[in-house]
């Protein structure tokens, strides 16, 4: 019997999507929801399991093809010839050939071949295998990169960095040290890679964002002080009692709400004619991921404690690390925050989110000389910077909303803080 395989269906914001890697050839044997093949939104990643065991008996689309939801990309045979074999290799018993002794700290264990290889191989992350196989890396090779995303995991930039240093073995270090010899030799050499369908994605709206609105930025700075008292004096107790670490960021989501319930329209946005108001908080949060910047959302955020913020947060981070982050999750938002202050940018003018009308922009805390009181003295202070669509949002509520958002900082014990 044939069963075929199909695209997902795809949320109806992302029309189609792209084939990245195989994990199975014509003809190999799989198992019911073993993952066959990546596939690639302009959002996430997915993971294809098999809809049935049996045969792999014809591969429709190759790697790197555009697919569209519920597209046949490949055919498997329940019943195939191999099915039998497969299953009797997978209950053969195991021979003293395949066991090997190893030992760790004074004491031996014993282990399959295959599992040493598997854990002498660190895991690719899907883009980051695409690249090696582009590049004809071989497993001996890939073993060696030292994976820097999460769990050790190797992202596409360790791949790249590693290619990089086998062009060039010489090190920037040892040249400036004169420790090597750098002959111009007159080669300049260039290198093209396919941009991902992520980074389609994230150029074509920030190209969109900007012919389309009329962005305009204001800025203000907040002192960070009674923030970190607050942090400093309850973390240990917070974590104790939610089991997550008490971050800056949920008290900037709850700042955030404050002011958007006090001005709507940096919550509203533009639809032809029209300006909508939404009378929920949507808040999308910017977290890197080895495929690019994302933006996951917190739906309803103004019903959500610090602890509840958190908790999402962290959860968003090591979901986007592993590109587990779901369509839905990267889908919609009323406003959105940018944290470039954990790369230590001082101050930037962040670029608003489509269909969204405004972005927060927060940056690094640094200790500062302030004029308190007709004295100078020191504190940590905070560039904050919110983007805005000025055909719908005039300076004045653009400024006030700002200042609340400060306000609500300086004083987190405030009635502000209450859900």
């Amino acid at each position: 019997m044939l069963v075929e395989v199909k695209v997902p269906v795809l949320s109806e914001s992302v029309a189609e999507a792209t084939l990245i890697t195989w994990h199975k050839k014509s003809g190999d044997y799989i198992n019911r929801s073993e993952n066959l093949i990546d596939i690639e939104t302009d959002k996430v990643v997915l993971e294809l399991p098999a809809p049935s065991a049996g045969v792999l008996s014809k591969i429709l689309k190759q790697d790197g093809a555009t697919v569209i939801s519920g597209e046949v990309i490949a055919m498997i045979d329940t019943e195939g010839s191999t099915t039998v074999n497969a299953i009797k290799q997978e209950e053969k018993p195991e021979s003293a050939a395949d066991k090997q002794v190893v030992v760790i700290t004074g004491k031996s264990s014993e282990k399959t071949g295959a599992e040493e290889v598997n854990q002498a191989i660190p895991m690719l992350m899907p883009a980051a295998r695409k690249l090696a196989e582009e590049n004809n890396l071989k497993a001996t090779e890939t073993s060696a990169i030292k994976g820097t995303g999460l769990g050790g995991r190797i992202t596409k930039e360790d791949v790249q960095a590693y290619m990089d240093k086998k062009s060039n073995p010489a090190s920037s270090n040892e040249i400036k040290s004169g420790l090597v010899d750098t002959p111009r030799t007159g080669a300049r050499t260039e290198r093209r890679v396919a941009m991902s369908r992520l980074r389609q994605t994230i150029a074509e709206r920030l190209v969109q964002s900007q012919s389309t609105a009329a962005i305009l930025t204001t800025f203000n700075e907040v002192n960070m002080q009674s923030i970190i008292d607050l942090r400093t004096r309850y973390k240990a107790e917070f974590e104790k009692e939610h089991g997550v670490k008490l971050g800056f960021m949920s008290f900037f989501v709850k700042a955030v709400i404050t002011a958007l319930k006090k001005y709507p329209i940096i919550n509203a946005s533009v639809e032809g004619n029209e300006i909508v108001y939404h009378d929920y908080y949507d808040i999308g949060i910017a977290v890197g991921s080895p495929r690019g910047l994302v933006v996951p959302i917190i739906r309803d955020a103004d019903r959500l404690t610090l602890a509840d913020i958190e908790l999402q947060i962290a959860d968003f981070a090591k979901r986007a690390q592993d590109g587990k982050l779901t369509i839905e999750e990267l889908s919609g938002g009323t406003f959105s925050i940018t944290n470039g202050g954990v790369f230590g940018s001082m101050l930037s003018t962040p670029i608003i989110n489509p269909p969204q009308s405004a972005i927060l922009g927060i940056h690094a805390t640094k200790e500062r000389p302030v004029v308190e009181n007709g004295q100078i003295v020191i504190r940590p202070m905070n560039y904050l910077a919110l983007s805005y669509d000025h055909r719908i949002i005039d300076g004045r509520e653009a400024v006030l909303s700002l200042v609340a958002i400060k306000e609500a900082l300086e004083y987190p014990m405030s009635p502000l803080w209450e859900k």
